[in-house]
């Protein structure tokens, strides 16, 4: 996804929403279910290395090949 959209971890349902993603789709991604990702939408505390993930690749320093590679790795 090059498309740049503005990122605030108060508010990933709506950077969610802006990449046209539904839960499922945007969660999988970081190896996070739909159910998990609805709670972290919600208010709940996100764990630090899913935390780190997301402003990674939110900025553009962790391309979606890149993060697909690592949990794809780290499944092994």
């Amino acid at each position: 996804m090059s498309k740049k959209v503005k990122f605030d971890l108060k508010d990933i349902a709506a950077y969610r929403r802006s990449l046209g993603m539904n839960q499922l789709q945007f969660w999988s991604r970081f190896g996070i279910t739909q159910s998990g990702g609805s709670r972290y939408e919600s208010g709940r505390s996100i764990p630090l290395p899913a935390r780190a993930l997301l402003v990674l690749v939110a900025s553009g320093k962790l391309s979606e090949q890149d993060l697909a590679a690592a949990m794809k790795a780290a499944k092994k």
